[in-house]
């Protein structure tokens, strides 16, 4: 799947919206300030390294933010309509955790973590268009994150500590402590912490058919090829070149310009 320089362009705004709409006092200006510094990275940042998984594409992760915020936000108010205790979170931290729960994909302030895969075999055979940058020392996506965010002052509640750190449910064997108390005093205080899951597994599984089930159709299905990847259909190159071009003219950032005519 590919996103048109216009909508990469027009994802990043309703990201910025998001934390101008939703995020209050002096860590929303801190919040801004952090995002606009990083924008020319995080724009074109992809969700995942490999097809396989979700949006693993140029403005992926923009793209996924988004939904899960989208998403968050419905399931909410899914959980209050079945009577689910609201008071033990707000609004402002739903949103603030949803936007920063996967920040730690970023890499650190001077390394990306996904950089462009150089095996032309792993791209090919395994779908990897990207691979790890082994100049960025090892850490797990939420405990990146949350550093990112106190590196530059911004501050969080407990609520959005503990639901960052747990937002891949029991798919992370790190989150038993959190997730896996059967006495009731060792359970979450708060629903925010489920609600963030389901919103990203949500999210994560709506990419994934979007970009996948298309693929598995009688028309588009080749039973010959033996690899892991499956071929995509693709559109004219003069086409794509015409539209691209156009789209280049309605951004305002020259860095994302210039990016945007590599892809």
């Amino acid at each position: 799947m590919k996103l048109t320089a216009d909508i990469i362009q027009a994802n990043w705004e309703m990201f910025l919206t998001n934390i101008e709409e939703h995020i209050s006092g002096d860590r929303k200006e801190k919040l801004l300030t952090f995002y606009k510094k990083f924008e020319d990275r995080l724009i074109l940042m992809p969700a995942a390294h490999k097809k396989e998984y979700h949006n693993a594409f140029p403005g992926g992760y923009i793209d996924h933010v988004n939904r899960v915020v989208r998403c968050a936000l419905k399931q909410s108010d899914l959980w209050k309509s079945e009577g689910c205790d609201m008071s033990t979170f707000t609004k402002e931290e739903l949103v603030f955790s949803a936007i920063n729960h996967d920040l730690g994909k970023m890499g650190d302030e001077e390394q990306d973590s996904y950089i462009p895969q150089t095996d032309k075999w792993r791209r090919d055979k395994l779908g990897e268009d990207y691979m790890f940058n082994n100049k960025v020392p090892f850490a797990s996506v939420p405990d990146r994150g949350l550093w990112l965010l106190q590196q530059y002052d911004i501050k969080y509640t407990f609520n959005e500590m503990v639901a960052i750190q747990t937002h891949d449910g029991l798919y992370d064997s790190a989150n038993d402590k959190y997730l896996k108390g059967w006495m009731p005093e060792q359970k979450p205080r708060t629903s925010l912490t489920f609600i963030l899951h389901q919103a990203d597994m949500m999210a994560a599984r709506i990419e994934f058919e979007k970009e996948w089930l298309p693929k598995f159709s009688k028309d588009n299905l080749d039973t010959s090829k033996k690899n892991f990847t499956l071929g995509s259909n693709s559109k004219s190159t003069n086409k794509s070149t015409s539209t691209k071009s156009k789209a280049l003219g309605n951004i305002k950032s020259q860095g994302l310009k210039n990016m945007l005519d590599n892809l």
